[in-house]
């Protein structure tokens, strides 16, 4: 049975990073660990929040770890908040993917054609970092234009546009990618490409209007279960894109989207294999 690392920030008040992906990862068989990036007092769009930062944990914990021979299937990065941390991260990463460890990356930055609340160019800086290090990166649109450098076209791009950035994404050092919710020649769509089979390819999708927070996290943890289950990239990312929109169909109505999904009462929607 595989196990994975998280290293990602812990939310407070909020269904989101870690609180997001953990239930469904459980719930998907895959045995999982922690290693938090910070201390998030509530999700950063209340406006205002307090953070604290592990970069002392993390550097404390990673030797310690080492010398008790702790090792790990996959490992899946989120959001870093130093450049310490970062370094700290990505070397650990690189070690253990030398070790035959796989590494995700989900370079959290921004959505809608900007950063989130609190991100900077810096942060922007430290993904770079982790992206190069990922067997496999899953940014969206807008973090996807953020790390290459490349303009942010909201009205929509073309395929080959979409591959191009792509592309770009490769230059940086990741190996396969991931670019979610692309508007491309009228469709919404998740673009991808696959270093196992050199293959690109293109999933189309419906959008329910409006956004909320945690999603992300939630398609991660969905395409990575599956994945680490043994399914390939393609099916393995229609599976999370559909059980993304099942749940947030279900709570397209509530009140505060701050605070994400209640994943633990959608965990029945991973039962669900058809494709809408």
């Amino acid at each position: 049975m595989k196990q994975i690392l998280l290293i990602n920030d812990v939310v407070g008040y909020g269904k989101v990073g870690m609180g997001a992906m953990l239930p469904i990862l459980s719930y998907l068989g895959i045995p999982t660990y922690s290693l938090p990036t910070a201390l998030v007092s509530n999700t950063l769009d209340y406006g205002k929040f307090n953070i604290q930062d592990t970069t002392d944990y993390i550097r404390g914990t990673l030797p310690v770890w080492k010398e008790l021979g702790f090792g790990f299937d996959a490992i899946c990065t989120g959001l870093m908040f130093s450049e310490e941390q970062a370094k700290l991260v990505a070397g650990y990463c690189r070690e253990q993917g030398a070790l035959g460890t796989t590494v995700f990356v989900d370079p959290i930055l921004g959505d809608g054609g900007r950063l989130y609340n609190g991100m900077t160019e810096r942060q922007v800086e430290l993904m770079r970092e982790m992206v190069s290090v990922a067997d496999l990166t899953f940014p969206n649109y807008t973090e996807a234009c953020y790390l290459t450098n490349s303009p942010i076209k909201m009205e929509g791009i073309s395929w080959m546009e979409a591959e191009q950035l792509i592309d770009r994404m490769r230059d940086i050092g990741c190996k396969s990618v991931l670019i979610t919710s692309c508007k491309i020649e009228g469709q919404n769509a998740v673009v991808g490409y696959n270093n196992h089979d050199d293959t690109f390819f293109h999933l189309e999708y419906h959008e329910i209007p409006g956004l909320f927070h945690g999603t992300g996290d939630i398609f991660s943890a969905v395409l990575i279960g599956h994945l680490l289950n043994g399914e390939n990239l393609r099916k393995s990312t229609r599976t999370a894109m559909d059980t993304v929109f099942r749940m947030i169909d279900r709570y397209r109505d509530t009140p505060d989207r701050n605070k994400g999904i209640p994943v633990e009462k959608c965990l029945d929607i991973l039962n669900s294999n058809d494709e809408i």
